[in-house]
């Protein structure tokens, strides 16, 4: 089935604001709580480059899975939820729940499923990227630092989505194909083991 990819103006502002705003808090946790100093810069960059395009890119894959089922689907972010993430930094902490993919239309049980799948494999697929970076780079360098904490972002972003609770894509996926389920779970939880290895965390 072929699809047009659609977007708004509001859906890219939104996006934008939720990068800005993950990347920030996430690098504040970095630096230790610091906020005007050269670790807080270093790390809002890493904490972009990582926790921010995860979080893009997993919302992407469910907008553009659900486009490919006919449905309306754009992001919308909670400015309440990102606020709170951010207060939260300063305690050494981000619970980050930004907003979510707002979808509308008739979707089968299957359909439902592939589309809550498609975030966290596009999670993996990121550590994947970010593992061969891992073992490229020399160990100490920036890019080193980069790649082993994009792995681990991603892998958690996958494991964590993947909990079969609540609103989570876990929850439908579990529902729809426990094979799946399995095939998404069980290398997210590997790479996240693995990027422990290379990462103090």
């Amino acid at each position: 089935m072929s699809f047009k990819f659609k977007t708004s103006k509001k859906e890219i502002c939104d996006l934008l604001e939720a990068w800005i705003f993950i990347s920030l808090a996430f690098g504040i946790v970095l630096a230790d709580g610091k906020l005007f100093s050269l670790t807080t810069l270093k790390s809002f960059f890493l904490a972009a480059l990582t926790v921010g395009t995860g979080f893009l890119f997993h919302e992407m894959g469910h907008k553009l899975m659900a486009q490919k089922y006919g449905c309306f689907a754009e992001f919308r972010a909670s400015i309440k939820m990102l606020v709170l993430a951010l207060l939260m930094s300063f305690f050494g902490f981000v619970f980050a729940a930004p907003g979510a993919v707002m979808i509308a239309g008739r979707v089968t049980g299957e359909q439902r499923g592939k589309i809550s799948i498609a975030g966290p494999i596009v999670n993996i697929v990121l550590a994947l990227f970010f593992s061969v970076i891992v073992f490229v780079s020399s160990k100490g360098s920036i890019l080193f630092e980069i790649a082993a904490y994009g792995v681990w972002v991603n892998s958690f972003l996958a494991v964590f989505n993947m909990l079969p609770f609540s609103i989570l894509d876990g929850r439908k996926v579990l529902e729809w194909n426990r094979k799946a389920y399995s095939a998404v779970m069980v290398p997210a939880v590997f790479l996240m083991f693995f990027a422990t290895q290379y990462l103090p965390l």
